[in-house]
């Protein structure tokens, strides 16, 4: 009888595990698309990043879909000048990295 239990509780908890899995977002997919978003890689000058803000500072602002970046999470993005400053929140100091990676 407890072995039975046993068995259910395994299941479960491999199907949470692969419902977990399959809505989480994959980063480097994310990361790309918000980098086409930005108008490529070539397009991006200069990045910072402060706290849960990726400032990032573009060759050409109007090549840039805000509208896609909106989709993709950002919770808010503010342009000044040749610069955009997007609220991406925890992941905004990984993308800068990845970022730096792509552009070596």
């Amino acid at each position: 009888m407890n072995i039975q239990y046993i068995i259910i509780i395994a299941v479960l908890l491999f199907i949470l595990l692969i419902i977990l899995k399959a809505t989480k977002k994959d980063f480097k997919v994310e990361a790309n698309k918000l980098i086409d978003y930005l108008g490529g890689k070539d397009n991006i000058i200069n990045m910072e990043v402060n706290m849960s803000r990726f400032k990032v500072t573009l060759k050409d602002v109007s090549i840039v879909n805000k509208d896609a970046i909106q989709r993709l999470g950002a919770k808010g993005i503010v342009e000044i000048d040749n610069q955009l400053k997007i609220i991406l929140g925890p992941n905004a100091k990984k993308l800068k990295g990845y970022i730096d990676d792509l552009k070596k």
